[in-house]
């Protein structure tokens, strides 16, 4: 057996001391005070341009950024806004406004800062989001309960808004209805001519509440007409979607709402593979209006859904943190239409 010999230890290298303010002032040559409106963007107090350059080209040669939990002090509460991550896959549609909502609250100085809550729910979530000390707290879904938002505010948070199918005493809502989204399919089946129509039911835990209003909203739009709803469970899997669409024809169904684009896509694959013609054996209709349904043949109908622009809700956020005694604000942000192609 062949031994490795020991290496000695080597001295670990002295650590630098973490740059301070005072630092950035004295290589500037201006007063701390002078530093913390520079590098804190203070619009109230008048400061030359070669000034401000000198403050920053200082702290950038020193590496010294400003201290957070210390300019949070100062002002009385902190400039970050946390965003719990979805506990459900948000897809591309979500994944682009939230992309676009980060970016909006930065250009008014917040820092978003996105928690994964693995194992937490509801309240219990909201006493882990409060020990961050954010000034706002956006929360996607539903779970959260007026005893957690009473837990944000007393931690310090100014606003808590809401972005699901109900509103939360206490808390800012975005409501999204997704029953507007299944009744817009359910009647554009219907003015088809279909009246045997399957709802596509995902298997993958946590998306019922998104899936089980879209059923509703099927249901809402056949209701009193000789057409009949069927529930479809399908796992987002190509082997589960081969099953299904094997004794498809057993099930007699002649449209499907596949609950968004991409089980729309998943679902009709499999049954163009077993030789079940779209649109004349079964109409097929997704949601999202995603642009890879553009591309498929026959090209995807599809349900277009309309979000608030991430500036407004940035709006409402910066809103709320200057004025966190105002009233709590509601509104209906959800709305859907359908876009028609070959597919139905």
């Amino acid at each position: 057996m062949v031994q490795i010999p020991k290496q000695p230890a080597q001295p670990a290298p002295a650590q630098r001391p973490v740059p301070t303010s005072a630092d950035v002032a004295r290589l500037a040559g201006v007063s701390r005070a002078t530093v913390s409106y520079v590098l804190n963007n203070t619009s109230a107090v008048r400061i030359s341009e070669p000034t401000r350059r000198r403050v920053r080209e200082a702290a950038e040669e020193l590496g010294y950024v400003p201290h957070a939990a210390a300019r949070s002090l100062r002002a009385g509460h902190s400039r970050m806004v946390l965003m719990p991550a979805p506990a459900v896959p948000a897809g591309p549609l979500y994944n682009q406004f939230f992309s676009e909502l980060q970016w909006a609250l930065g250009g008014l100085d917040y820092t978003v800062v996105q928690y994964g809550s693995v194992g937490l729910r509801g309240d219990e979530a909201a006493r882990a989001w409060a020990e961050l000390r954010p000034v706002a707290v956006l929360v996607p879904g539903s779970g959260l309960g007026p005893q957690g938002v009473a837990v944000l505010k007393r931690a310090g948070a100014r606003a808590v808004v809401t972005l699901g199918p109900e509103r939360v005493e206490g808390a800012h809502a975005l409501l999204m209805d997704h029953d507007r989204v299944g009744h817009a399919a359910g009647e554009h089946l219907l003015a088809r001519g279909r009246r045997r129509v399957g709802v596509v039911i995902p298997g993958e835990a946590g998306l019922e509440i998104f899936s089980v209003p879209r059923l509703d909203g099927v249901r809402r739009a056949l209701r009193g007409t000789d057409a009949t709803v069927t529930e479809v469970p399908l796992p987002y899997e190509e082997e589960a979607a081969a099953r299904l669409a094997a004794r498809w024809r057993s099930l007699g169904l002649d449209a499907v709402f596949a609950y968004n684009d991409e089980y729309a896509m998943l679902l009709m694959r499999a049954l163009q593979d077993e030789g079940i013609t779209v649109p004349d054996e079964t109409a097929v209709v997704g949601a999202d209006d995603l642009m890879l349904g553009r591309l498929l043949r026959p090209r995807l109908s599809t349900v277009h859904i309309e979000l608030p622009s991430g500036r407004d809700l940035a709006e409402l956020v910066d809103r709320a943190v200057r004025e966190p005694g105002g009233e709590p604000e509601t509104h209906e942000v959800l709305g859907a239409r359908v876009v028609h192609r070959a597919s139905s």
